[in-house]
């Protein structure tokens, strides 16, 4: 056991030292412009982050299966929405990150920061009837970020909730640059008081959480997911993370209730969650929850269509259903979409030997 094993969530965070300054500029409308630190390690999911998140180890798409010539048939990684070959959707080499752009360009040409931090919004409701009637102003806090400048020129703003522990939780709204700068008012006492200091000590629970899993710590590793989901019950990496320390201990009945919570998050099919996608629906078969695999896989193709890997992945979950039919079904699709796919090819060669 680590001296980390003995401290408190809060002395862990006390060592991470004060908030740095978050920076405060102007766009070319004049708006104030919120963004964190130089400095700044925090980010409020990993599909939300201020900064470029750090990203978990390597996780390998190979898998074992039904035999070929003595030979296991891989399960294929998920293909991103933006990638059309193959050889794209293979887990990123170890180390290597998505380029992040700092900056965009006005309509004028000239560079500025993109949009980062805490904003608000505020509701005027009317409360009581006849002469008691008062106005009610409501405010609500959102973390924002700028995504990359589109083709013509415009700009989209990415708004969060926060949840009641001040953290960025929850389906993102997306808006054009002008709706945002007219909706929302910059929160720089509020970020740097309340949000930052929430946000970096649930990710620094979340990174140990996955230290502790990849060393095979895996009651360690379960205390700090569970941490990390005290602060946000929605956080993609924890529920993938505690799901999969689950089944790595065997214990697929609580596998099977973190699934339940996973099926339901739109973001945990997204593209930048590929690896822990693929890992926890390998991993979901091979602890033999082939009903929760197919249910995974059949979700994940209602959000990512026309994907020959997910086509190919719900294939051989069927075959470990005892399901042929549904499984050559579903590798005529994955051929239709790519008549080169060479597992594919190989996997519906072994069926059509078999019958």
């Amino acid at each position: 056991m680590t001296p980390e094993d003995n401290m408190t969530l809060e002395e862990m965070a006390a060592q991470d030292g004060d908030a740095p300054k978050p920076k405060t500029l102007l766009d070319e409308g004049g708006a104030v412009v919120v963004e964190p630190g130089d400095n700044d390690e925090v980010m409020p999911d990993e599909e939300a982050a201020p900064v470029a998140s750090s990203k978990p180890a390597e996780e390998s798409g190979a898998d074992d299966g039904p035999v070929l010539d003595d030979e296991p048939l891989p399960d294929v990684p998920p293909l991103s929405n933006d990638k059309a070959a193959q050889d794209e959707a293979m887990p990123e080499e170890a180390g290597e990150e998505p380029a992040v752009e700092e900056s965009t360009k006005t309509a004028a040409g000239i560079n500025r920061d993109r949009i980062s931090g805490v904003f608000s919004s505020q509701t005027v409701a009317k409360v009581g009837t006849g002469t008691t009637v008062r106005k009610m102003i409501q405010k609500a806090y959102w973390f924002a970020e700028e995504g990359a400048q589109e083709e013509n020129g415009s700009s989209i703003v990415f708004v969060q909730p926060l949840n009641n522990n001040n953290i960025p939780s929850g389906p993102k709204e997306a808006l054009p640059l002008p709706d945002f700068l007219e909706r929302f008012n910059p929160e720089l006492e509020y970020y740097q008081a309340e949000v930052y200091p929430k946000m970096k000590e649930m990710n620094s629970t979340l990174k140990r959480a996955e230290q502790q899993r990849e060393q095979g710590a895996l009651y360690s590793a379960q205390f700090e997911y569970e941490a990390t989901l005290n602060f946000d019950e929605q956080n993609v990496r924890a529920n993938f993370g505690l799901g999969l320390t689950y089944m790595e201990r065997g214990e697929t009945e609580k596998a099977g209730d973190i699934f339940e919570r996973v099926v339901g998050l739109d973001a945990a099919f997204a593209p930048e969650h590929k690896h822990l996608f693929n890992e926890f629906g390998i991993n979901l078969r091979k602890s033999k929850l082939i009903d929760q695999a197919v249910e995974y896989y059949t979700r994940a193709l209602e959000i990512t269509e026309n994907d020959e890997n997910l086509y190919y992945n719900i294939a051989r979950a069927y075959f470990e259903q005892g399901d042929k039919d549904e499984c050559k079904s579903n590798l005529a699709k994955a051929l239709e979409l790519n008549p080169s796919f060479e597992e594919a090819n190989k996997f519906m060669e072994y069926l059509n030997k078999e019958e």
